[in-house]
């Protein structure tokens, strides 16, 4: 008979087992190297610019500074880090499952009885009972679950480090728009110096006779034009510099030093990507949701055992007496052994470990989406950089080419070759080039910044 049960028990086991086992695994099927352009060479090097330390990529002072402040005082940051605490501590109470339960039973009872008429009886008891209860990890359930605890525990984790990447890169990105926001105004308050000159001539040149009434209403048209442009960039670096210390966990009013340097010279020119599949390890959101998948695994194998009949045990020491008198020369016992499962439940546990399967089969293409996601992200980012960093040389061009225009047109309209139209619209070109020269430097560190975010850089 003990053979029997042995060999029972052993096949019980096993095909608890088989609640996980047949379970479909998540696809991924990465290629070896990036594809297209977004293949720099070497494909197959698996440095990546996501190893640099965002203190090392990020090499301005007053940039690093403020990222340093808003990691510490974000209060999504602060709020991601009080979850990791709170699974922590669910992980803490599924270990806990495994082992038994000690409680401790203080009483004192007084019953009265009278059976038939006959006289009544006195029945006083006081108790001091220690009992201990433990479930066996009969089909392995409690260690699915805290395995499951464990898991959502790091997945906890890894949602907090995805949290400080993207909290670098958001602040990055606001102090790059403050920066260019600025640059602009600059650009904008230095035209307008150029314009009220420009006015002042032409009035001099109108009230003596020498032009026309039109060539001065037009200086008076470009200069109006461009003062028009200050006050909404001006709210535009307020709202911006607002935007920054929210980030920063700060109320407005905090002032930034002028940036020192933007971006080592050197990351530009090798931009190394480096192989897919270190995605998986750099970027905590992906390593984030391999940890809900195998959350959602252990959970089927809690449900799969669940199906089986449960065993749990019970032993309670202690005293027991009618009186206080020889309390402790009067111990007590009881033990118990009980085995609960269940005999007809028209398929409930069966349909909830189906439900199980089905939420697990959720986690999974959520995990290959989010793989496919980064990977197109990754590819798209390096080709979107390569495109503005070109766009940023032939804008640069165009501005030197702009200014020289000016100078030329200035030069023919005092020798009276050139209308005075010309000349505002070479001013207008050269104003514009300045602003686009500003606009495409801007989007090739956004860029910057969004490919070394892709790479999972940022949150060490």
């Amino acid at each position: 008979m003990k053979k029997i049960l042995i060999i029972l028990m052993a096949a019980v086991l096993f095909s608890a087992c088989s609640g996980t086992r047949n379970l479909t695994k998540a696809r991924l099927d990465l290629p070896a190297s990036f594809t297209g352009e977004a293949a720099v060479p070497p494909a197959a090097d698996s440095l990546s610019l996501a190893d640099l330390k965002w203190w090392e990529f990020y090499t301005d002072s007053t940039l690093t500074s403020i990222m340093r402040t808003a990691l510490e005082n974000n209060r999504d940051i602060l709020k991601a880090a009080a979850r990791v605490e709170q699974m922590r501590e669910l992980y803490g109470v599924a270990k806990a499952g495994l082992f038994p339960e000690v409680g401790l039973n203080i009483g004192y009872s007084h019953e009265t009885n009278r059976y038939n008429g006959g006289h009544t009886t006195k029945d006083p008891e006081f108790d001091l009972k220690f009992p201990i209860s433990w479930e066996m990890n009969l089909w392995g359930s409690l260690v699915k679950a805290r395995n499951a605890g464990e898991a959502r525990y790091l997945a906890s984790v890894e949602d907090y480090r995805a949290m400080r990447m993207t909290l670098i890169a958001e602040v990055a990105t606001a102090y790059f728009r403050l920066l260019s926001l600025e640059n602009e105004l600059s650009i904008v308050r230095q035209t307008l110096k150029t314009r009220e000159e420009a006015l002042a001539q032409a009035k001099l040149r109108f009230e003596g006779g020498l032009t026309s009434e039109t060539v001065y209403q037009q200086a008076v048209v470009e200069y109006s034009t461009t003062a028009s442009l200050i006050p909404d960039l001006e709210l535009r670096v307020a709202s911006m510099r607002n935007s920054l210390t929210t980030l920063m966990g700060e109320y407005p009013g905090e002032s930034f030093k002028e940036r020192v340097i933007l971006f080592d010279a050197d990351i530009a020119e090798k931009l190394p990507a480096g192989i897919p599949s270190g995605l998986l390890k750099r970027r905590p959101d992906l390593r984030a949701a391999e940890r809900r998948l195998q959350a959602a695994m252990a959970d089927v194998g809690v449900s799969y055992a669940d199906r089986f009949p449960s065993l749990r045990i019970g032993l309670t020491p202690g005293f027991e007496n009618d009186g206080l008198k020889d309390f402790f020369k009067s111990p007590f016992t009881y033990a118990i052994a009980q085995i609960t499962g269940p005999l007809l439940d028209f398929g409930k546990r069966k349909r909830k470990y189906k439900a199980a399967v089905a939420a697990y089969d959720q986690s999974r293409y959520d995990y290959e989406k989010a793989v496919i996601g980064a990977f197109t992200e990754v590819n798209t980012s390096i080709i979107a950089y390569n495109r503005y960093r070109e766009n940023h040389k032939v804008k640069s061009e165009l501005r030197d080419a702009a200014a020289k225009y000016v100078q030329l047109a200035w030069l023919q309209y005092r020798g009276g070759t050139l209308n005075y139209l010309d000349v505002l619209d070479a001013q207008r070109r050269y104003f514009e080039s300045q602003i686009g020269v500003n606009n495409a430097s801007l989007n090739e560190y956004l860029a910057l910044i969004n490919l070394y975010k892709a790479l999972g850089g940022g949150w060490s």
